[in-house]
């Protein structure tokens, strides 16, 4: 039990994948299989067309032989066959079992005989070739054994003289295989040879190869430990074009991931610090309470006022955080129309006792907001919501497209630019002209009496910038405030 448990933790340990995982292995084994099969086909094809060149030129070599005995082959008076051997030109005709033969059969029906002439090469055997059928001046070839154990190629020609009293006559020339049966082997031989050499050197170039294609591999696996070592804040070396496109996408997340760590210190540092004077106030206040009992009938409403505070400190830091988590999500197809008629619906109802008209213009079913979903429903109910708590009677909002640049907040849009414009009308008092951009600011009310944290327009604003689009405040139709909200289409 002792020694299976330290066995079985190497093999679940994450770093010990088995050895077919690897992409070395797993390469090499590719390649080594595939020239292997590449260079095996090679020479069976090779050996085969060897083969079949030096058969061709030995059955070429053979028929002309056969037409230099089909050329001296002669009729005497009674019509019988003669060959004169001195008009051969090749010695080995007269030198007994040298490998190259002829014989002359008569082939006439009542009396068919064989080897009515052969060659001295002969000696004391006949040449036995297969009973086929030859056309007359044809050449069949054959293989057939000879003298003393050995392999012959025969080719064979039917003769008819043109004379009656001549009979028909097939010529037989055989040579021996053995020489040329010989080159062949040799050939397969340094074939082999050759193609085990050249299969060597494929395999050492092959892990070259792999070394070299794979060492981007090996330094982007050393900036990875440089990385989570804490030596290096980024991925750093020179990558090939293939790595660099992860590499630059690791990058960005690793910028992505310290730009939200150093983000949510500095929020910790701020909600810290923002609640650290509410408290100290809190605390003077009760001190003084102890000390004092007229400065005790004070204390709950320095309470009440400094919890106020910071929960305007907790909001904002709040709202913050869902701005730079939905900045950072990937961009969603959102439908307008369906998200504006839930969220009327919903103010409706929180809303019921003032008796509001809450109203959208026709909304194109087709009109979508190419971002973040969450952000969207948050911009336009802290809108909606705002409009409704300062509004006498009335609350309209319309959506339109167009194309264009959304503002400020939009540093990287480009002229053209699918867009939404969204205007959110109420008939309250307004704003006047120079107060707008301070009610932009977080935390800040123009009326006490109306409930709320004065965050709902800095939160939009913040939203929408991080998205892309831009806020503006203006006049509305109705008498009251206009707020357009211009945000990112989806096409």
């Amino acid at each position: 039990m002792n020694g299976a448990a330290p066995r079985s933790a190497a093999r679940e340990r994450p770093g010990a994948a088995p050895r077919w995982r690897s992409l070395r292995v797993r390469l090499l084994a590719a390649t080594l299989v595939a020239l292997l099969v590449a260079l095996v086909l090679a020479g069976l094809l090779l050996a085969s067309l060897f083969r079949d060149h030096v058969m061709r030129q030995f059955e070429d070599g053979l028929v002309a032989q056969l037409d230099q005995v089909t050329a001296r082959l002669e009729f005497d008076t009674t019509g019988q066959p003669r060959i004169d051997p001195a008009s051969l030109s090749d010695p080995r005709w007269s030198r007994p079992y040298s490998g190259l033969y002829w014989q002359v059969d008569d082939l006439r029906a009542e009396a068919p005989r064989r080897a009515v002439l052969r060659s001295r090469s002969l000696w004391d055997t006949e040449l036995a070739a297969p009973a086929d059928q030859v056309p007359d001046g044809a050449v069949h070839v054959h293989t057939v054994p000879g003298p003393g154990g050995t392999h012959l190629l025969l080719a064979e020609r039917t003769v008819r003289p043109r004379d009656p009293p001549a009979p028909t006559l097939r010529l037989l020339v055989a040579a021996d295989l053995a020489g040329t049966e010989a080159a062949v082997d040799r050939f397969n031989g340094v074939l082999a040879w050759s193609l085990a050499v050249l299969l060597l050197l494929l395999c050492v170039a092959a892990l070259a190869q792999v070394a070299v294609g794979l060492a981007p591999l090996r330094a982007l696996q050393r900036a990875l430990s440089d990385v989570q070592a804490g030596r290096e804040p980024r991925l750093a070396g020179h990558f090939p074009a293939e790595v660099r496109p992860l590499t630059d996408d690791f990058n960005q997340v690793l910028d992505r991931n310290a730009e939200l760590v150093a983000r949510a210190r500095t929020q910790a540092g701020n909600l810290a610090h923002a609640i650290k004077t509410p408290l100290a106030a809190m605390a003077q206040g009760a001190a003084a309470a102890r000390k004092d009992s007229g400065a005790a009938a004070e204390l709950p409403d320095l309470v009440m006022e400094q919890v106020a505070l910071a929960r305007r400190h907790v909001d904002w830091q709040l709202a913050r955080v869902r701005a730079a988590a939905a900045q950072g999500g990937p961009s969603q197809r959102v439908p307008v129309a369906p998200l504006v008629a839930g969220l009327l619906r919903v103010l409706d109802k929180v809303h019921a006792d003032r008796a509001l008209n809450l109203a959208a213009h026709p909304i194109d079913p087709a009109l979508s907001f190419s971002g973040d979903g969450q952000a969207l429903q948050e911009m336009l109910g802290n809108l909606l919501d705002n409009a409704c708590k300062w509004a006498r009677h009335e609350v309209r909002i319309a959506v339109h497209a167009r194309t264009g640049t959304a503002g400020p907040g939009d540093a990287e849009a480009k002229t053209g630019a699918p867009l939404l414009e969204v205007h959110v009308d109420d008939d309250g008092p307004g704003i006047a002209p120079e107060r707008r951009e301070l009610v932009m600011q977080r935390g800040t009310r123009l009326d006490e009496t109306v409930p709320g944290s004065g965050l709902g327009l800095a939160i939009v604003r913040e939203l929408a910038e991080l998205q892309g689009g831009a806020v503006a405040l203006g006049t509305s139709p109705l008498g009251g405030l206009r707020v357009s909200l211009t945000l990112p289409r989806a096409d």
